[in-house]
């Protein structure tokens, strides 16, 4: 199989990318940059330009790029940058991907359990409603962008992605920096269905 990747140097996609490698995929990069490296290719994420053939030979798609929600204040700007690297990068490839006579069969984005708002310890699955706020509206928008693909056929998959714990990046290493230990993370309370 051959997937095209877009944030494939985040946390999430760089395990995603080896998981894939590993198990005899092809993955080609999707990244913001221009790359002479056989296997990446650009595009604008603002203004929906592609590098030519970028989506030759794809049989599926992987979103995951998208501003850090864990790095820095949220700012007026920031939570415009955090919304539009989301709603509008998907937007972008969802409109190029209309246009190909032959899109890829499947089309995964990112999304987050943000969808959900903050609940308490209330029990929510797929099936729940969406919650208030910032990040269930940005999470909302964020998966309507798709919403055509699925209209013309395509298989779309949401990953409601939770907060990331590794120690190399994300959240658990945010929190391990200020606390200066692992002793200081609450692990809490896991409720298995």
């Amino acid at each position: 199989m051959h997937v095209l990747m877009t944030g494939s140097s985040g946390l999430v996609g760089s395990a995603l990318t080896a998981f894939l490698e590993g198990s005899g995929q092809t993955v080609r990069r999707l990244r913001r940059a221009p790359s002479d490296a056989a296997d990446s290719t650009s595009w604008n994420p603002s203004d929906g330009t592609f590098a030519p053939g970028a989506f030759d030979g794809i049989d599926a798609v992987v979103h995951l790029a998208g501003e850090s929600i864990a790095s820095g204040r949220w700012s007026a700007a920031r939570k415009r940058r955090i919304r539009d690297s989301r709603v509008t990068g998907t937007q972008r490839l969802c409109e190029a991907l209309l246009r190909l006579d032959e899109p890829p069969a499947v089309f995964v984005s990112a999304s987050a359990i943000g969808f959900y708002g903050d609940r308490g310890a209330a029990r929510l699955d797929e099936s729940s409603a969406p919650g208030t706020g910032f990040l269930p509206h940005v999470c909302r928008e964020w998966e309507a962008a798709a919403a055509p693909l699925r209209e013309r056929g395509l298989r779309v998959v949401h990953l409601r992605i939770g907060i990331v714990l590794d120690e190399s990046g994300g959240a658990l290493k945010q929190m391990l920096r200020r606390s200066g230990s692992a002793s200081a993370v609450s692990w809490g309370r896991a409720i298995s269905t």
